[in-house]
């Protein structure tokens, strides 16, 4: 990730969380003391952002604050485990507390989640995914949780890649003319997916030689006919509902790519505090 990104990032949440100042803090400590603290794991997860992010927060809320030894990224916490350490003015630590805490909470139960459905698949040679559905902000290190889960990054944004989706057909009419346009204005080397849901669209999707077939919301027996009328023409994506029940039956249909919403868009933040050394 760009450290310069991150930075304008963290200096905004910093801005929204802070406002005016910490009433609270600055009326009980005054600002040259000092005091050392740890994030805390609370439970079991995978370990995300704590060099990249946590430790980033503090930085940019002081420069002068002390961060040392953070937990490597896809290291499984066990509760009780010291994810970092953090020492410096007492102030700013605590201004800097919980937009550290928000941020990593978040990325290591997208790293925890990604990796129980990495492991559904194992045996496979499917790719797990992230999508779009990501939160607006966040999108740069929720797709990097997601890497340390062990799955595989989407489109960042729109563009990164062609994707025709249904409201696309839509408005054009068909597939055809869709293909048809993208080829006459995007480069040659670009490759071209489209998003189908009737077995009747994979068949024009072929007959228009499209790169990547995205086989949305089928069940697995419409995808097992999908992949066998595909027969390797193209790369093959599943999307769409997909969840820790049904992605290993998804797996086995012959799809190339699971793309996976949820990574992002439904995930349980994981329970991480930071308790003070006295």
């Amino acid at each position: 990730m760009d450290k310069n990104v991150i930075h304008d990032m963290i200096r905004g949440f910093l801005r929204e969380d802070i406002g005016r100042g910490d009433l609270t803090s600055e009326s009980i400590f005054y600002q040259g003391e000092t005091g050392t603290a740890q994030l805390v794991a609370r439970g079991q997860f995978i370990v995300a952002g704590m060099a990249s992010v946590a430790a980033e927060v503090f930085q940019v809320q002081n420069s002068s604050i002390c961060t040392v030894d953070p937990v490597a990224d896809g290291t499984v916490a066990e509760k009780g485990m010291v994810l970092l350490s953090v020492s410096g003015s007492v102030v700013d630590m605590l201004k800097a507390e919980r937009v550290a805490l928000n941020l990593v909470q978040r990325l290591c139960g997208i790293a925890t989640l990604t990796k129980e459905y990495v492991d559904r698949v194992q045996g496979t040679n499917v790719r797990i995914t992230d999508t779009r559905k990501t939160t607006p902000g966040l999108r740069v290190i929720e797709k990097y949780a997601v890497r340390v889960g062990g799955g595989f990054n989407h489109r960042f944004n729109l563009t990164d890649g062609v994707m025709v989706k249904d409201n696309h057909i839509a408005a054009c009419g068909s597939i055809k003319e869709a293909v048809l346009r993208l080829r006459n204005d995007i480069p040659h080397t670009i490759r071209i997916e489209v998003e189908t849901d009737t077995i009747e669209q994979v068949g024009e999707c072929l007959e228009c030689g499209v790169d990547i077939i995205m086989l949305d919301n089928m069940s697995v027996a419409l995808m097992e006919e999908a992949v066998k009328l595909i027969d390797g023409r193209a790369l093959v994506e599943a999307s769409g509902g997909v969840n820790l029940a049904s992605v290993e039956a998804i797996a086995k249909t012959g799809v190339d790519i699971v793309s996976i919403g949820a990574l992002t868009h439904s995930v349980v933040s994981c329970d991480i505090g930071m308790d003070w050394s006295f």
